[in-house]
């Protein structure tokens, strides 16, 4: 249940990103002229084909690629593709965090500077480049979780991606009409930390994995059990545990990399901003 809701929650987040992005294209291409706003809406949805097709391929790559490998480098290709995917939504909340108010500005300059040469091909690149983006960042996301997943569960996943990206439509679509109710700044620093404790937690899971395949030592037994206030091994804490990494039971190397991440993410937060000169 755990994994599926990563699954809606990912998708849903990731989808918002880039419809954000084709939002804003859109709406500045429908400011242009009869002849502008008609060439530049074809590129626009042509970059977001040629977007998700590159996205499929990624997908369509890892895929072919984790079936050419025997059991234990698959486990480790599949815990590889976590630690790439903690990675990834980490640095997609740290881009979002520094650009997220220059967003719409940069964009519209860009494509105000397409539209002064008659280059077109901008649009369709800013389309593109977002929606392979977050594509890709969710291929990544969703090859790392359900790697090991088959049959039945694969269709779940799948009906729950489509779920996650149903929601994403609704949800932009709400935050354009109710603004005032609540921001695109306050949705996003609400999703975002969703987005770093998912991180948190795929990371954890990969470290254990490593553990378990004797890449990172085991440095101590359990340090402490708090099974008996929220256990990690099923129903609500087992749900807990896959969206926010909590360990009823962490051994040391476990502890090392929860306070080592929370270090680094409020570092990279929070740091001072070097002004450009």
């Amino acid at each position: 249940m755990g994994q599926f809701g990563n699954v809606v929650f990912i998708v849903w987040r990731e989808s918002i990103e880039a419809l954000l992005v084709i939002g804003i294209l859109q709406a500045w291409l429908g400011q242009q002229g009869e002849e502008g706003r008609t060439r530049g809406r074809a590129f626009l949805w042509a970059g977001v084909g040629a977007g998700l097709l590159g996205a499929c391929a990624l997908g369509g790559a890892l895929i072919l690629f984790g079936d050419q490998l025997d059991d234990d480098r698959q486990q480790l290709f599949q815990t590889l593709l976590m630690l790439v995917a903690a990675g990834l939504i980490v640095q997609m909340v740290v881009w979002m965090r520094r650009h997220g108010r220059t967003l719409k500005r940069d964009l519209e300059s860009a494509l105000q500077q397409a539209a002064d040469t008659s280059n077109w091909w901008g649009v369709f690149t800013l389309a593109a480049i977002a929606v392979a983006r977050e594509g890709g960042e969710t291929v990544v996301f969703l090859a790392g979780t359900l790697s090991a997943a088959h049959g039945a569960a694969l269709v779940s996943a799948g009906l729950a991606a489509l779920a996650g990206l149903g929601l994403a439509v609704l949800s932009y679509l709400a935050l354009q009409w109710g603004s005032r109710i609540l921001s695109w700044r306050l949705f996003f620093r609400i999703t975002e930390v969703m987005l770093l404790l998912l991180a948190g937690a795929l990371l954890l899971t990969g470290a254990d994995n490593l553990v378990a395949l004797g890449y990172l030592p085991r440095l101590s037994g359990r340090l402490w059990d708090a099974s008996g206030l929220l256990s990690d091994g099923g129903g609500i804490g087992g749900l807990f545990s896959s969206l926010t990494g909590w360990r009823a039971r962490p051994d040391l190397t476990e502890l090392i990399v929860f306070l080592a991440y929370w270090g680094a993410m409020v570092w990279l937060l929070y740091r001072p901003q070097t002004a450009s000169r």
